[in-house]
């Protein structure tokens, strides 16, 4: 029912304001609000920047290792590949140490549509926290982290 309410219209109980993890969701839906509003300026989706960040950072990889590293479906991990390639943004091309495979890398237009894509990126990220001062963004990010690396 939620869906067909308006932002205005949610009244949660006072309760669940103060429970983190649901301060933490309240939070998780404005960012992918804001994430995805901000990639779909240049066409893309947040799947289509987790790979080419990753092949930018991690390097190359074969789509078996590629979907093992970012924990994505072999089946969408395909059809976000032949998306970005499509655009051209990645290839596959021959492993040269295993002829018999391919490896997804990233291209020149690949990489300017990351810069792109960060761009949109670091503003999402300034907009989320903009109720906030530098000093308590760097403590949000360092609490974050812990919570998340201690579950």
């Amino acid at each position: 029912m939620l869906g067909l309410m308006s932002e205005t219209e949610y009244d949660p109980p006072e309760r669940l304001q103060h429970l983190p993890s649901w301060l933490a969701g309240q939070m998780s839906r404005q960012a992918q609000r804001l994430v995805d509003e901000a990639l779909a300026h240049e066409g893309a989706r947040r799947q289509h920047f987790v790979v080419l960040t990753s092949l930018a950072e991690q390097g190359p990889a074969s789509q078996a290792a590629l979907g093992r590293r970012l924990w994505i479906d072999r089946s969408d991990l395909h059809a976000i590949l032949n998306e970005l390639e499509s655009d051209g943004l990645v290839a596959r091309v021959r492993d040269e140490a295993d002829r018999r495979r391919n490896v997804v890398a990233l291209t020149r237009a690949g990489r300017s549509a990351l810069a792109r894509l960060d761009k949109r990126m670091d503003a999402a990220q300034e907009t989320l926290l903009a109720p906030l001062s530098a000093r308590d963004r760097r403590e949000l990010r360092r609490l974050l982290a812990r919570v998340v690396q201690g579950a």
